[in-house]
């Protein structure tokens, strides 16, 4: 029961609508970011449409949604509770009731839910997000370096609880650290996967296909039809 409880409360708190509050308020309700500039109602959004300070109060709040989940989830059941509340905030972050289930990508709050379930590992994955930042390809991949950030995350939660680690101010290592946040990573992956514009990548690829197999086609058929008028003229004195 603790533990459905804790799942409750932690998709409510990750359904709280950072991202919108903090447009409407530095924008005075001109700017909604899931309209504007890349569509996703989040900090690196945030950043780009309406400047450094709009970006990192989005980017604090959902950082801070996703580990107040876990607190509170702790409290009402357990450290089970605290892993299930910081994965439901996630959830509750990319799926939104309120805004008819379109939300964020849910990074920076899985950010939050690592800082409050598993802060021994949490200076590894700044370190990993570090490097890849500052490195030109995965820059310019977010999804390649999300990916290989929640693989170290969903690695390190196995090895901590397979070697009983201390976890600093985080519960007992146990099987659902790691659990969550495989389950935290797929729910972010699917969001970017859905993110992703299709379109615009294949039709390249298509067209020039398509028309060198047009045009022989087309040729053969337009020759026969002219020469037969133009010969005519040809021969007459």
């Amino acid at each position: 029961m603790g533990s459905l409880v804790a799942g409750l409360v932690g998709y409510l708190c990750g359904t709280f609508p950072t991202a919108d509050i903090v447009a409407r308020r530095a924008s005075g309700g001109t700017v909604d970011l899931r309209s504007a500039g890349s569509g996703n109602p989040g900090g690196a959004n945030a950043l780009a449409v309406l400047g450094t300070g709009a970006g990192l109060a989005v980017l604090a709040g959902d950082v801070g949604k996703g580990a107040l989940a876990c607190g509170i989830g702790g409290a009402v059941g357990g450290r089970t509770g605290a892993h299930v509340a910081g994965t439901a905030a996630v959830v509750g972050h990319c799926h939104p009731v309120w805004n008819g289930f379109r939300g964020g990508k849910g990074v920076a709050t899985s950010v939050g839910q690592c800082l409050a379930t598993f802060p021994a590992y949490f200076p590894i994955d700044v370190a990993v997000a570090a490097a890849t930042a500052s490195v030109p390809w995965w820059r310019r991949r977010a999804f390649a370096a999300t990916a290989v950030s929640s693989a170290c995350w969903v690695l390190g939660g196995v090895v901590w609880w397979r070697r009983g680690w201390p976890n600093a101010w985080g519960p007992r290592p146990s099987g659902a650290l790691p659990v969550a946040a495989a389950i935290s990573s797929a729910v972010i992956a699917a969001r970017f996967v859905a993110a992703r514009p299709i379109e615009p990548a294949i039709e390249p690829a298509i067209e020039p296909a398509i028309e060198p197999a047009i045009e022989p086609a087309i040729e053969p058929a337009i020759e026969p039809a002219i020469e037969p008028a133009i010969e005519p003229a040809r021969s007459d004195p």
